[in-house]
């Protein structure tokens, strides 16, 4: 509840005790002065929420208070309330910062539509302070036209709808708060507040006042009264991300915010009810995390109402070309350079790359590429930065003399394979091995896939040059 701490300024006791009993009866903090001297005193040891602040008092005009309110970093919101109501002083008190005008005697039906009014004003200041710290995310989405990625497309349509928690879970890289962000686009609380806390990035004794706020005095540094994150998303929804890296107590109090939907500050006893949907990632096994005692298990029971696991990049590598391709087109945009395209022998050495870091690695190391590729415009292996990392052993089984062992010449001399012959041996065991599939047998070899079908080539010219020598001598098979 943004609002909490009312003071009320009027020199009419008979408004003034009114109003602070209808505020009292609404639940709020409520404390009143009789003149403008008064009031300042309040504001000088306390800070307030919202201020009723009446138009004529004994010393002074209550405009020129609000026109001092204004300088001040932390100020209430001002609702101005006169007996001498007219449009040329409702101007006049909006021009200088008010935020309401009411004319006395109002109905509780209006006061309720004023502090419905402040309430919603309150929280979008609160929510556009915090986003103005947040990085902008705009065009990362979900990217992928494999099965796997299909599959997930599908489950978050179908559980995007509904109000339930969700864990998401996947390696690092893999894109767990795109997931989220897909999540909450599509949900009914799309236009209400997405707010999301990295669990990882905050120290153990702050991430209690980051999830629930303090109040002012609770610890040393807490100058002024903070919402928390879940305050801040009330009615919308929040996402904990890396949440296996909380505290136990903190996992306590979550199990109780999932379970009730209340809480209290760090350093207050006011109850705070909130309507949030929570969303959750991780990329540990949280499960096993349960089994180690590491984590609470009837809050792991609480989170994993709908589980959401996203494959890594190696299980979607035909995603791998769409993905850089993509990339390539939004970072030169973002750099202002012109790219043409990716070669072959790029777009090979990205598909022999394991990718331990997922989406995240290969956005970075095409980025990286665009930066170098130059004024060529196309992007080469030798722009990625990837490690070259020695070719997978392939085991030869033939029953052909091993390429290791001396063979025996016709005439009795103890003789050797040439280099030749065992780099074609080598080359055609792959090939065997790989069932005649030329890409996953220049990757196992380490060699590009056009290194290969160069060397195919000139083993095929071998052959009908042989057969041409067989032909000329008449030792033609039979």
């Amino acid at each position: 509840m943004p609002i909490e701490r009312i003071i009320v300024l009027d020199d009419d006791e008979i408004v003034r005790r009114a109003l602070e009993q209808q505020l009292k009866r609404r639940q709020y903090e409520v404390v009143t002065a009789s003149s403008i001297t008064d009031g300042q005193n309040l504001l000088s040891r306390d800070a307030y929420d919202l201020m009723f602040l009446d138009v004529r008092l004994p010393d002074g005009e209550g405009t020129d208070l609000l026109r001092e309110l204004q300088k001040r970093p932390q100020k209430p919101l001002v609702v101005m309330v006169t007996g001498f109501g007219s449009v040329e002083s409702a101007v006049e008190c909006i021009r200088a910062g008010a935020f309401d005008y009411l004319i006395k005697p109002f109905t509780a039906d209006q006061l309720d539509v004023t502090l419905k009014k402040a309430e919603e004003y309150s929280q979008l200041v609160k929510l556009n302070e915090y986003l103005q710290q947040e990085e902008d995310e705009d065009g990362y989405e979900l990217l992928g036209q494999s099965k796997p990625m299909e599959d997930l497309r599908l489950l978050i349509r179908k559980i995007a709808r509904t109000q339930a928690t969700v864990l998401i879970s996947g390696e690092s890289g893999t894109g767990k708060e795109l997931v989220a962000r897909a999540l909450y686009r599509q949900s009914p609380r799309a236009n209400a507040p997405f707010i999301k806390l990295n669990c990882a990035a905050i120290p153990e004794n702050l991430i209690e006042s980051e999830f629930f706020g303090h109040e002012k005095g609770a610890f040393t540094g807490a100058l002024n009264k903070r919402e928390g994150r879940f305050e801040l998303a009330h009615t919308g929804t929040i996402l904990l991300d890396e949440i296996s890296e909380i505290s136990p107590q903190v996992q306590a109090k979550l199990l109780r915010v999932l379970q009730e939907r209340e809480f209290e500050r760090v350093g207050g006893n006011r109850t705070i009810k909130v309507d949030v949907r929570v969303l959750a990632t991780t990329n540990r096994n949280l499960a096993e995390s349960v089994e180690r005692r590491e984590f609470r298990q009837d809050l792991f029971f609480r989170l994993n109402v709908v589980p959401v696991q996203i494959p890594p990049l190696r299980d979607r590598r035909g995603d791998v070309p769409f993905l850089a391709t993509q990339f390539a087109q939004r970072f030169a945009r973002k750099h202002g350079v012109r790219v043409r395209g990716l070669s072959m022998e790029c777009l090979e050495a990205l598909d022999r790359h394991s990718w331990p870091g997922n989406v995240r690695e290969l956005q970075n190391v095409i980025e990286r590429a665009v930066i170098l590729c130059g004024e060529a415009g196309t992007l080469e292996p030798e722009h990625l930065g990837l490690p070259v990392s020695p070719a997978d052993p392939v085991t030869i089984s033939s029953p052909s003399v091993p390429p290791e062992v001396p063979v025996e010449s016709q005439d009795g001399d103890i003789g050797f394979v040439t280099m030749e012959e065992l780099e074609k041996r080598h080359i055609m065991a792959a090939l065997e091995r790989m069932k005649g599939n030329r890409t996953h047998a220049a990757r196992i070899l380490g060699i590009s896939i056009r290194t290969l079908r160069n060397k195919l080539h000139e083993y095929i010219g071998e052959e009908k040059e042989a057969e041409s020598d067989e032909e000329e001598s008449g030792n033609v098979p039979a």
